[in-house]
């Protein structure tokens, strides 16, 4: 039997990575700004995140206007939501094992 950290995805649970593909799936689209903000990143470090998971087709980016101001959204593509889904199953599985360990020896 595999243990679940070896199941973990390292694209998908990097910090940044899994608070954009998070963040993302709470909104159904994000706007560029707001995932720099919540996050607290520079413009580059967040731009960087987004360029990994788009090549790994876990996110799509749209580019477009809102009145005269450029925006860039974000959304999940259907790989991006069953990464976010499996890696949060891995996590409550680590969770699990972690409990049920601290069950048997408690100190």
């Amino acid at each position: 039997m595999t243990h679940p950290a070896n199941e973990i995805d390292d694209v998908v649970h990097q910090r940044v990575r899994l608070g954009i593909l998070t963040v993302a799936h709470e909104a159904r689209r994000v706007e560029f700004g707001f995932l720099r903000t919540t996050l607290d990143l520079t413009v580059g470090n967040l731009s960087q995140h987004l360029t990994v998971l788009e090549k790994a087709g876990l996110i799509e980016i749209e580019k477009g206007y809102e009145g005269r101001r450029g925006r860039t959204w974000i959304h999940l593509t259907a790989a991006g939501k069953k990464a976010l889904r499996d890696e949060i199953a891995r996590l409550k599985e680590l969770i699990r094992q972690v409990e049920a360990s601290q069950e048997k020896d408690p100190t």
